[in-house]
């Protein structure tokens, strides 16, 4: 909840059409006004929108004030696959070093007890039995 994977230098959040659907569901509006309203056209394709604010380029969607303190995703539950996925990107875990340069500037990397996939997996919703190797 430090909110520092959320803001930053301008970047890009890419979503699906799907997770577009998704995010406006839980907004309680169309898709196409979620478009207009929340995301932006990149060369690489639309992205949620940023704002500018003393931290850097916010996400439109990083709230800090719902929390005294902490920096909290209003999306959580509908957040796009690359937030739902960071911290492990390719990029990260290519390497123990890259993953240690990550861990440096990111208080969820590196830090706390590390949770079996099993135990990720019932937190997750996900209901499939363990496959033995």
């Amino acid at each position: 909840m430090c909110g520092a994977c959320c803001t930053g230098p301008t970047g890009y959040v890419r979503f699906s059409m799907e997770e577009a659907e998704g995010i406006a569901k839980k907004l309680g509006i169309g898709t196409d006004e979620f478009i207009t309203k929340y995301t932006r056209q990149t060369s690489g394709g639309r992205s949620l929108r940023e704002v500018k604010t003393k931290f850097g380029y916010d996400c439109v969607f990083l709230d800090r004030d719902a929390v005294p303190g902490k920096a909290v995703c209003s999306l959580y539950e509908a957040r796009p696959t690359q937030c739902r996925t960071f911290p492990f990107w390719p990029e990260h875990i290519r390497s123990k070093s890259s993953w240690e340069a990550l861990g440096r500037d990111c208080e969820g990397v590196g830090r706390g007890t590390v949770v079996p996939i099993e135990e990720i997996r019932i937190q997750s919703g996900i209901q499939r039995a363990a496959k033995s190797i």
